[in-house]
């Protein structure tokens, strides 16, 4: 679920929704189109599906340069361990 919350400018009422994935563009369109409503993000720690796709053409790009041994890489483990 993805949450959106709504404040009313005027009387600074706050509306607070929980909305299906697949139905958050759309009401996040509709809504936009309303001049007496300002929506907020409110960030629930996962990435938007554009934030998603940027980070995996931007993983290909530098998995790329390490290949072409144009960019250093590090092992796996050394990165699981950091973890």
């Amino acid at each position: 679920m993805s949450t959106v919350t709504i404040d009313r400018i005027k009387n600074r009422q706050r509306v607070v929704l929980n909305v299906l994935p697949r139905k958050y563009d759309f009401l996040m369109e509709l809504l936009q189109s309303f001049d007496f409503v300002n929506v907020e993000h409110e960030n629930t720690g996962s990435d938007t599906r554009e934030e998603i796709i940027g980070n995996l053409k931007q993983a290909a790009k530098e998995l790329k340069l390490v290949r072409d041994g144009k960019l250093e890489g590090r092992p796996a483990r050394e990165l699981l361990n950091e973890l």
